[in-house]
């Protein structure tokens, strides 16, 4: 039952929250309250402290209050700030230095003239404030002065009435003026309701749609309005046709695609391989090197295609093999004419020898080099026999020359 009491509540305090549309300046207000004073709980605050009050639960203690009335005056200044002023009236013993104490009987006049700060507006039904302000006040013959500060609520509960709860307390400024609360509860009620400017009713022209290219769509809604376009596009035109308006395409009239922001795959080199597919973009080249040009291992100037010697620079004249120098083919000649076999036979006579090392020797001299060894034979026997004969005589000087440290690679022999 608590819950659904609290929850009702809680729904009460949202609708009456925002059933004050109001959101105006306070107009004047008159109003009257009932006012309790309370000198002994200031008094006991300066003497024991705040803590020993609350302690005692003296701080709202009834029996030490005095009761009175009071006529208050309201007038906002704007949203957050309104006037205050007040005059209560009470009769009780106050309390002043040096005097006797006086009976409860005797009247005592407060004036008050404050500024109240509200936390929020009026179109709240509950609107805290703080308030300050200057004070004076008439107790038999003794005129004082003093200075009010406090808190407040204020509660709206109908459309130009509040009702009013105030905690002050009155500071001393003068001599015949003592410390004390004064609390208060009242209702102030609005001397005429607000009139609200009538509202204005605003003659909205019917728009002319026009749309001056005819694509269809209206000049208010068309980002190209003099350009025949596409509604997809805004009514922008995509005249290349590639899903990019002309308005974003660089190449509008190119289909191309949006990162190269609407112009096809560029190819930088111009060897007809977009930069996509092209290994080397800035450097013509041939489809089956990728877009790269055909390699040149030796960087003699002739590509390894047409190089004979791809490893080794040569000139083009020489298909890319180095020149070899006359001094060395005629040695190498000379020696090729005086190798010596036994008759009928693949075995090297030893006078043979010389003209092999000779060979040996120049092909050391030349790393680079090769050589190609071929066999021959006289007229005598058959083709086929001498056939094999040739090629077991060439495979004899390529074994002499393995045999004295010349790479196998480097030999070639029929």
């Amino acid at each position: 039952m608590r819950k659904i009491f609290l929850l009702g509540l809680s729904l009460a305090f949202f609708v009456l929250s925002y059933a004050q549309t109001q959101n105006y300046t306070k107009t004047k207000a008159l109003g009257v309250s009932f006012i309790l004073n309370d000198f002994q709980t200031a008094s006991d605050i300066r003497s024991n402290g705040l803590v020993s009050v609350l302690k005692d639960r003296n701080l709202f203690n009834f029996q030490r209050f005095r009761p009175g009335m009071a006529l208050n005056y309201l007038s906002g200044l704007s949203r957050h700030v309104d006037f205050a002023s007040s005059l209560g009236a009470s009769f009780l013993d106050y309390p002043l230095k040096n005097q006797p104490s006086f009976n409860n009987n005797t009247l005592l006049l407060e004036a008050t003239s404050s500024l109240n700060l509200k936390l929020l507006s009026d179109r709240y039904w509950l609107t805290p404030y703080f308030d300050i302000g200057v004070g004076a006040s008439k107790y038999k013959k003794y005129f004082a002065a003093f200075a009010p500060v406090g808190f407040g609520l204020q509660v709206n509960f109908a459309r130009e009435a509040f009702i009013l709860l105030n905690s002050q307390y009155r500071i001393p400024v003068t001599e015949n003026s003592s410390y004390h609360f004064t609390h208060s509860i009242g209702v102030v009620a609005n001397l005429k309701e607000k009139v609200e400017a009538p509202k204005l009713v605003e003659v909205i022209p019917i728009p002319v749609v026009t749309d001056r290219d005819g694509d269809g769509i209206a000049d208010s809604l068309d980002a190209c309005p003099d350009e025949k376009g596409l509604a997809k596009f805004d009514g922008c035109p995509d005249r290349d046709g590639d899903g990019i308006p002309d308005k974003d395409d660089k190449c509008p009239t190119i289909a191309g695609l949006a990162k190269y922001q609407g112009c096809p795959i560029p190819d930088t080199d111009r060897d007809g391989i977009n930069d996509e597919e092209d290994k080397c973009p800035n450097t013509p080249g041939v489809v089956r090197y990728q877009g790269c040009p055909i390699p040149d291992k030796d960087e003699d100037g002739v590509n390894d295609e047409d190089d004979k010697c791809p490893n080794e620079k040569g000139p083009a004249s020489n298909y890319g093999c180095p020149v070899i120098d006359v001094v060395v083919v005629e040695k190498v000649n000379k020696a090729a004419q005086n190798i010596f076999f036994a008759t009928g036979s693949a075995r090297l006579l030893s006078k043979s020898f010389p003209s092999l090392k000779d060979v040996v020797e120049v092909m050391k001299e030349n790393p680079s080099y090769s050589i190609q060894v071929d066999g021959h034979t006289d007229n005598t026997g058959s083709d086929e026999l001498n056939q094999k004969l040739s090629e077991s005589r060439a495979a004899a000087v390529k074994k002499y020359l393995v045999d004295n440290g010349i790479d196998e690679a480097r030999i070639n022999s029929a």
